[in-house]
């Protein structure tokens, strides 16, 4: 089999990942921006996890996983069964699967977007280079570390803060002086000053430094 390949549609790439998905024993990781990243996504893992239960499989998604009850459901069952499941803090823009760290497909981006004629077709990846692969899989691991688990996600007793609340925890967390700070998030001083006390609620501080200390507990800071 060649080592690197072009797959030209969803019917190449099934062809070619499934006779490795059914190894019973084999690691399964992969990473995505939604459930919808990879054809027929939602009814293979549940497949998945009905005939093979908490077998090695880890699965990374962007937040956008998150939007849909539907497809929280689905990740909640994944949990449920055994898959270890994390959340990143920025969206992944390339679905990627690894399979027993020898064998690595990825989507193409662009393939997915949609254009003046309706949806483009989907094409992928398939590489079994040791180098490429082992290199691919230890920005997996990288991302894996600062993403945070399924379960903080659905913790009712977990901040939730939205995107420019996170710029400015890490504005706090980078030593920048309000000043700076409110000048590279194009804010206000009087503004960035209202968002630091809001943060410092909603994380139940009573400090800017327990908060960055409380943000680090509850996974907030990484990615």
């Amino acid at each position: 089999m060649a080592q690197h390949m072009a797959l030209k549609s969803d019917l190449e790439l099934h062809a070619r990942i499934t006779p490795l998905v059914e190894l019973s024993d084999a690691e399964w990781v992969s990473a995505a921006r939604d459930l919808d990243t990879w054809p027929g996504a939602r009814e293979s893992a549940r497949l998945r996890i009905r005939r093979d239960g908490a077998r090695q499989a880890r699965k990374l998604f962007s937040p956008a996983a998150l939007a849909d009850e539907h497809d929280r459901a689905v990740l909640r069952e994944m949990a449920a069964h055994g898959m270890q499941v994390r959340i990143t803090t920025t969206p992944l823009l390339q679905g990627t699967v690894f399979i027993d760290r020898r064998t690595m497909f990825l989507t193409d981006p662009a393939s997915s977007a949609s254009s003046t004629h309706g949806p483009r077709r989907r094409t992928y990846t398939m590489s079994a280079e040791p180098a490429l692969v082992s290199g691919a899989y230890a920005l997996f691991e990288a991302a894996w570390e600062t993403a945070t688990d399924l379960a903080s996600f659905f913790d009712a007793d977990r901040p939730r803060i939205d995107a420019q609340a996170r710029e400015v925890l890490h504005a706090l967390g980078s030593g920048m002086t309000d000043v700076t700070a409110s000048r590279e998030l194009g804010m206000s001083l009087r503004t960035y000053r209202r968002r630091v006390a809001e943060l410092l609620v909603a994380l139940g501080a009573d400090s800017r430094f327990q908060a960055g200390v409380r943000a680090g507990e509850l996974g907030l800071t990484r990615g």
